[in-house]
């Protein structure tokens, strides 16, 4: 196995501050259901991929080659907005994709002898900086620097004029490889990528964190700065008839420290209690056609008031995220527009591209 080290890095910048106040190994074949530990199994819902480890938190793909002017580029394709083609080829269906098409957030790709020609590309030579802010407000008081920069042709979402649009994150290039890389290997054509868990409706979900429009975002999750995301329609909607995106709910202020059973939010996870178990509004397969992997950021803040109640709790599903926020237990810390899905909770006119992966 022929495995990229990170390149050296050069530093960009930003604040959190800035985000919120504008806004043992275990294999999953594909289909199967398997243990994911001592309490949870998980089904398969990318099914080209070909290992799933809930234990280490990571996911290999099938590693494809395309080019970007005469240079190797190399990426992963996770969801199809077309049902036959999403079939045989492994991936989450995703109509709302389609609607993408004509804006900034899809590449017009080209295919030359099988190839895919990328017009946009990614650096990957920035050096990733994530410094928390003071405790308590690790999440808005830190500082941020994006580790793999899009140029300004540069989204994720591809098209080659066939009228399908995928998914296709790019992982690696000459310049170096994605902040989530765990290994990677040429020749025998995977990547393996650390991956996090979240929550739909009282399931773990497994997701990647591939690209995101924000530079503060894509700095926290390790991720591609992708800010042509932002054109994808649908901010503050989940209508599948005209949104390509699903919204996606990180809790800033949930409960700290490893052993607490309530443990959430991003300020926990700058602590280094774990992943910030993000609420998934959506997942593949449901036959609704709202699953999206173009999430729709929705942060929201617990109370002071609801924390010395007692009332902060551990939030698993978007029902639960919107009855809290009606309640007034927590606020939106986005600035778009309200999202009549989760009763008027504000989006954040941030973009995160995280494909599910798994369900339990």
């Amino acid at each position: 196995m022929r495995t990229t080290p990170l390149a050296a890095r050069r530093s960009m910048a930003f604040t959190a501050a800035g985000l919120l106040a504008a806004s043992s190994a275990l294999a999953l074949a594909p289909g199967a259901a398997a243990s994911g530990g001592s309490d949870s199994s998980f089904t398969l819902d990318i099914r080209s991929a070909v290992k799933v480890d809930p234990v280490a938190e990571t996911v290999t793909l099938p590693l494809l080659q395309g080019s970007h002017d005469g240079q190797p580029v190399y990426y992963v394709v996770t969801d199809d907005s077309d049902q036959a083609d999403a079939q045989a080829r492994g991936l989450n269906y995703v109509p709302k994709l389609a609607h993408a098409l004509g804006t900034a957030a899809v590449q017009q790709a080209s295919v030359v002898g099988g190839e895919v020609q990328f017009p946009g590309i990614v650096d990957f030579s920035p050096t990733r900086v994530v410094t928390p802010g003071p405790v308590g407000n690790e999440f808005a008081g830190g500082s941020y620097a994006p580790g793999s920069v899009g140029d300004a042709a540069y989204s994720p979402l591809i098209t080659t004029g066939n009228g399908i649009v995928l998914d296709a994150a790019q992982v690696a290039d000459a310049s170096g490889v994605h902040d989530s890389v765990v290994s990677i290997d040429y020749a025998r054509h995977q990547v393996t990528l650390k991956s996090f868990f979240g929550f739909w409706n009282g399931h773990r979900t497994i997701y990647l964190h591939l690209d995101a429009s924000s530079p503060v975002v894509a700095a926290a999750e390790g991720s591609n700065y992708a800010p042509n995301l932002d054109a994808a329609p649908g901010v503050g909607s989940n209508d599948p008839e005209t949104s390509a995106r699903s919204a996606i709910i990180p809790v800033v202020n949930g409960a700290v420290g490893v052993g607490n059973p309530a443990r959430q939010g991003l300020n926990s996870a700058l602590r280094g209690d774990g992943d910030p178990l993000n609420v998934n509004q959506d997942i593949p397969g449901q036959g609704n056609g709202r699953y999206s992997p173009v999430w729709d950021v929705h942060p929201v803040v617990w109370t002071t008031a609801a924390i010395a109640s007692g009332q902060r709790v551990l939030l698993t599903s978007g029902s639960q995220v919107a009855g809290a926020f009606a309640q007034g237990l927590i606020t939106g810390a986005g600035t778009g527009p309200a999202n009549p899905s989760l009763k008027g909770l504000p989006a954040a006119n941030v973009i995160s591209n995280c494909p599910i992966v798994a369900v339990d």
